[in-house]
């Protein structure tokens, strides 16, 4: 538990620095100071500079919001598209179910890159691409996950008992069988959340996303892959800020679940 915590501490650090951004930064993110390039951590530059003499820091801090970007909007956009679907198909069954789910399980199997790559043909490379890409791949994982907890509820006692009284569908739904699944839909978000934001550092990796000169994590691991034997450092930190903020909403996830009383797989 101990470690949940520290993990979950560790996180809302992260998301601190990423909030602060917005009002301040050691230096500009973009500023090029070409004599300070590669200049290692110090007390002038924390965590050191880039090849363009950029601060680390500062970057890093800015990094950090197309990431929160992707994963609070494919989250947002997976948990309501994907709980209404599935809500629908498990609750109702029938040839609703099979073309739903059938729908779903395309959209499943389409891996997160090739849909990338669909959205940077369509709209170009860039944050837009990232979040259409990896919203879509987080709304079959909702729907599968809430079509399987409808179908363990709808025949319930309560939910008969609610039928006898003359209840809609519409208020069964909504009313009975959509508030039992809020804590493992809950446990659900914060996985996909940090699913998401590796999707994003992914693929900004590949060039797919952030453009430069904007500040990404995963777009700052592409920059410092040519010259890590020269700045270890350029790689490190922006590596350790995806793995310390990932980890955090993990652990969260493991937080809930303990909570809440959900099991996870």
């Amino acid at each position: 538990m101990r470690g949940r915590l520290k993990g979950c501490f560790l996180l809302g650090l992260m998301v601190l620095l990423t909030v602060s951004g917005f009002f301040f930064t050691p230096y500009p993110p973009n500023e090029m100071d070409i004599p300070g390039r590669l200049e290692a951590p110090s007390s002038r530059h924390w965590l050191g500079t880039d090849n363009y003499g950029r601060d680390i820091f500062s970057r890093i801090i800015i990094g950090g919001r197309p990431a929160l970007a992707a994963g609070a909007f494919a989250v947002c956009i997976g948990l309501t598209l994907g709980t209404l679907w599935g809500a629908a198909a498990g609750y109702y069954r029938g040839w609703l179910e099979e073309v739903l789910m059938r729908m779903a399980d395309g959209l499943y199997s389409l891996p997160s890159v090739l849909m990338a790559l669909l959205a940077v043909t369509l709209l170009g490379p860039g944050q837009a691409s990232i979040l259409v890409a990896v919203s879509l791949a987080n709304i079959p994982i909702f729907a599968r996950l809430t079509r399987s907890l409808f179908l363990s509820l709808r025949e319930r006692e309560f939910i008969l008992a609610a039928r006898a009284m003359g209840s809609t569908n519409r208020r069964i739904i909504f009313r009975h069988i959509l508030p039992n699944c809020l804590s493992t839909l809950l446990v659900q978000a914060s996985t996909s959340f940090a699913a998401a934001i590796l999707a994003e550092a992914s693929l900004s990796y590949l060039g797919l996303g952030t453009q430069p000169p904007a500040a990404s994590w995963g777009r700052m691991l592409k920059e410092a892959q040519s010259f890590a034997g020269l700045a270890p450092w350029a790689a490190i930190f922006p590596g350790l800020a995806i793995a310390l903020t990932v980890l955090g909403f993990n652990r969260l996830g493991d937080n809930l679940g303990d909570r809440l009383g959900v099991k996870k797989e």
